[in-house]
């Protein structure tokens, strides 16, 4: 651990080398929220928690490592657990939820030391899948018991809760994918193509991918007329944009399996119902 008294100064952009200098980054960062005025951040886990986590681990002092977890550490990570949780239907346990919360969150902390930011992953990735595992792990343990002393009416032998989970993780994980991957094409259309007539294009498979739930037929032929109607053109431009926006489909799914999230420069948010159809 680094010394809790040390003083050198701490940049915006990075990592704090204990509890104090965390401090003095996060003086900062809120300042420079409230100077540009961002809007309010959706979700529970953000950057100000991640470094939270480093300096926790950074750090000597037991009072400052309290401080630290109780002011930033601990919510998102009780989020998190109760997310997992119910995400993921874990609910092979004799204990109340909140009971299980606590387990989760206890053993995360536990394995807090574990983390290493300069590994390239997340904190929020990193400790989802810390989470998760023991879940499996403990759902499966608690799952087999339930098999034993329960009648074969009130359990399904037949099920595999391993499977189920990871199946169920999978889709989960595609659905956040593909609602990133949206915003990824409204950003960058007009960056990967420079013709208007494929940007119609592409806008039009977007605007597909974004009404996806609404969409009864997945049928190959009946998407490419829709295409062709939104977008105004003949087939064989579609094929051609259709292999470009899969190529970086596929590159940006392996980015996500990685780092849990779709990177991109914006370069201005396309109005496509007004501009492109």
């Amino acid at each position: 651990m680094i010394n809790s008294q040390a003083t050198s100064s701490i940049t915006i952009d990075s990592y704090p080398l204990n509890v104090t200098q965390f401090y003095e980054w996060y003086g900062k960062f809120e300042d420079k929220r409230k100077a540009t005025k961002q809007k309010k951040r959706r979700g529970y886990f953000h950057e100000e928690n991640e470094k939270a986590i480093v300096a926790y681990n950074n750090e000597e002092s037991f009072h400052l490592r309290n401080k630290v977890y109780t002011q930033h550490i601990h919510k998102p990570f009780m989020k998190l657990a109760e997310n997992i949780i119910h995400t993921f239907k874990f609910y092979c346990f004799d204990d109340p939820y909140v009971d299980v919360q606590a387990e989760v969150v206890a053993y995360l902390i536990e394995k807090i030391d574990k983390y290493d930011h300069t590994k390239g992953s997340k904190a929020y990735s990193y400790f989802s899948i810390v989470a998760k595992n023991y879940l499996i792990y403990n759902n499966n343990e608690n799952y087999k018991k339930m098999k034993q002393r329960t009648t074969l009416d009130a359990v399904d032998l037949k099920r595999n809760i391993t499977n189920e989970i990871v199946r169920d993780e999978y889709k989960e994980a595609k659905k956040d994918f593909t609602n990133q991957m949206v915003e990824y094409w409204d950003n960058n259309l007009n960056v990967i193509f420079s013709r208007k007539k494929d940007i119609r294009v592409a806008a039009a498979i977007a605007e597909l991918f974004r009404r996806r739930e609404q969409i009864e037929i997945y049928n190959k032929k009946a998407l490419y007329i829709l295409i062709r109607e939104m977008a105004d053109v003949k087939t064989q431009y579609i094929t051609k944009v259709v292999n470009t926006m899969r190529k970086i489909y596929n590159e940006k799914w392996e980015e996500y399996q990685h780092s849990g999230m779709v990177t991109y420069k914006n370069s201005g948010s396309i109005d496509q119902n007004s501009k492109y159809f």
